[in-house]
């Protein structure tokens, strides 16, 4: 027998690899509750029913899920249909009565639809075997949305109150909970319902381990709209809204994200539903392949902001005084405060550095330089400064930096363990080398990224 190509055994290796190395993001899912957010948009795809495929296997892996999905493009094709206009009003469909109709056949046809595929049982296919269960229901209860900017939203609704109770018995019993964007008043009426804000309300209420948004990007982009950005907490996501103007889709994840952070829900995932087993790939990888937005922590890690200067001076001035920092003026720290990031624990500044992108001439690599990195002498023997190393890292990284310096008289061995390796002046971007002041004749430590 002719022995095997060598490629196959590759393959296999890699295989064998990821299986082994997913082993512990199973254990530890196993038994969690997530809840999956996605819209009519990726119900139309053409990958949706591999997302099914997907979706069976995490089932099958005893992961508890609840599916909550759009309707959009479903209701306006249908309102086309019957030849009816709904307006919207800062994002929110405005529904009228006989608009209602409308929205009820499309999500009752996309629920009818998610049920087929997770009944698929053919041999030789990811379904075989799976025999899964799908429930749906009144579990969400909703109240008019009212008049808002003078605007009268008909029957679109908002969330009162979620069943948990009828929920988790059918999670308890190996079911899979299908929840559409619609909800039902004590007095019988029907409201239509944005699919976010019924995925954020599932989760809180649930105390679900993670909210999972599946959109058309990849993730969110960093500066340079290029690469994605792994991981964000909540105050970067109000700060990147505050100055981007992006898609409404993403918008509309972003701040669900926030939300359900902010309510309890420890991680949210938002991912691509175009990319075929980004989920799995999320979910069972070191590196992910979307962005991960985790819940605002007692102590967090965050972009300083103006009103933090005066915690910085209390920082900093000690180590300035010592020498140990080149001293900057409140004016400097107030034009200069975007370049950096703090520790904050229960409201007070317990750590800071700074990470500045140095000019590069043409065919330099693209670097930046840590500078004024300090922890409050309390917390020195901890992992903080570590910590904000790796933050600074992961945002140099966004901005495309690929090498980072440091200039250093006295705490050269800590950042020899943070990685950094021991340079020469000469190897400074030309333009930060004419500044360098050979006076304080500070060492010179380098790492590429």
């Amino acid at each position: 027998m002719s022995s095997p190509a060598p490629f196959q055994d590759t393959m296999s290796d890699q295989y064998v690899h990821w299986f082994r190395n997913s082993a512990p993001y199973i254990n530890a899912h196993r038994g969690k509750t997530f809840v999956l957010l996605f819209g009519g948009e990726a119900v139309n795809h053409e990958n949706f029913r591999n997302i099914v495929h997907d979706i069976a296997l995490l089932h099958s892996l005893g992961i508890k899920l609840v599916l909550v999905h759009g309707a959009r493009p479903q209701i306006d094709e249908n309102l086309v249909e019957y030849g009816l206009s709904t307006p919207y009003h800062n994002g929110l469909r405005v529904t009228t009565r006989e608009a209602l109709r409308c929205v009820m056949d499309a999500v009752g046809a996309i629920r009818l639809e998610i049920e087929a595929l997770l009944s698929m049982g053919l041999a030789n296919s990811p379904m075989f075997g799976a025999k899964i269960d799908a429930v749906s229901g009144n579990f969400i209860t909703a109240k008019p949305y009212g008049v808002r900017d003078g605007v009268d939203f008909g029957l679109t609704g908002e969330v009162r109150s979620v069943d948990t109770d009828v929920i988790n018995k059918n999670l308890a019993n190996h079911h899979i909970v299908i929840i559409g964007p619609t909800g039902y008043s004590t007095t019988g009426e029907v409201f239509n319902l944005r699919a976010e804000d019924v995925a954020v309300n599932v989760a809180t209420a649930l105390q679900a381990n993670k909210l999972i948004c599946l959109g058309e990007r990849e993730g969110i982009l960093g500066d340079d709209d290029e690469r994605l950005l792994r991981e964000m907490i909540p105050n970067e996501v109000d700060q990147y809204l505050r100055n981007r103007d992006i898609d409404s889709e993403l918008l509309r994840h972003m701040n669900a994200a926030r939300d359900a952070c902010r309510e309890g829900v420890k991680r949210v995932h938002i991912i691509s539903y175009a990319r075929d087993g980004a989920m799995l790939q999320e979910l069972f990888t070191r590196d992910g392949s979307g962005t991960l937005i985790t819940h605002d922590p007692y102590e967090e890690i965050r972009t300083a902001e103006i009103e933090d200067v005066g915690g910085l001076i209390e920082m900093l001035e000690p180590l300035e005084e010592q020498g140990i920092l080149v001293r900057r003026s409140r004016r400097k720290l107030e034009n200069e405060i975007s370049h950096f990031a703090v520790v904050e624990r229960d409201g007070m500044i317990i750590g800071c550095a700074a990470l500045y992108p140095l000019p590069t001439s043409p065919g330099e690599v693209p670097a930046g330089e840590i500078a004024c990195v300090a922890i409050h002498p309390n917390y020195r023997k901890s992992s903080r400064g570590s910590e904000l190393m790796a933050f600074l890292e992961n945002r140099a990284m966004s901005k495309g930096l690929r090498q980072l310096f440091v200039l250093t008289t006295r705490t050269a061995l800590w950042f020899q363990e943070q990685g950094f390796k021991p340079s020469t002046v000469d190897a400074l971007p030309k333009q930060r080398l004419s500044l360098y002041n050979f006076q304080r004749n500070s060492l010179v430590f380098s790492k590429t990224l």
